[in-house]
């Protein structure tokens, strides 16, 4: 159920400290992805990920230190890619998500980026029309190579 008011937050990049909270929030925030064998992420990943992007976290100001949503950042030439954007279940349709993304946004205008791109998996179809209030479109297809097996008999493409 989300909360009836956003709480009072901070937007920051994270920092290695703040691994073991954001495997927490992501595999939390994916947990709906049983289509995978296993979790969403884990430490390595994204410590892979720091060391290749940036990974914005939504932090509460009260109780202070609670992150309560991340994205991926990354700049592709004059593009950005943003990805693995989760939101705490307990503040999902807050609109938090929807702060975190126009602020990784205006990240991406002040480096001179002239789009953005994302991947949404085809078994999450509740994502698309989510994103296209966003101001985002499809633009096509590509093939998916999955960071951990997928279950069996499933097929997914981005």
């Amino acid at each position: 159920m989300p909360q009836d008011h956003p709480p009072s937050f901070t937007i920051r990049p994270a920092t290695p400290a703040d691994i073991p909270a954001l495997v927490a929030l992501i595999n939390s925030a994916f947990a709906i992805e049983t289509f995978f064998d296993g979790t969403r992420t884990n430490p390595g990943q994204l410590a892979a990920m720091l060391e290749k992007g940036t990974i914005l976290v939504l932090e509460s100001n009260a109780p202070p230190g609670q992150l309560l949503a991340s994205v991926y950042t990354e700049l592709r030439g004059n593009h950005g890619y943003l990805g693995q954007l989760a939101v705490a279940s307990a503040y999902q349709g807050s609109g938090l998500a929807r702060r975190l993304v126009m602020a990784a946004e205006e990240s991406f205008r002040i480096q001179g980026c002239d789009a953005i791109d994302i991947t949404v998996l085809s078994l999450r179809p509740e994502l698309p029309p989510i994103y296209r209030r966003y101001g985002y479109f499809e633009s096509g297809t590509e093939p998916f190579h999955p960071h951990a097996p997928l279950a069996s008999g499933q097929e997914c493409h981005c």
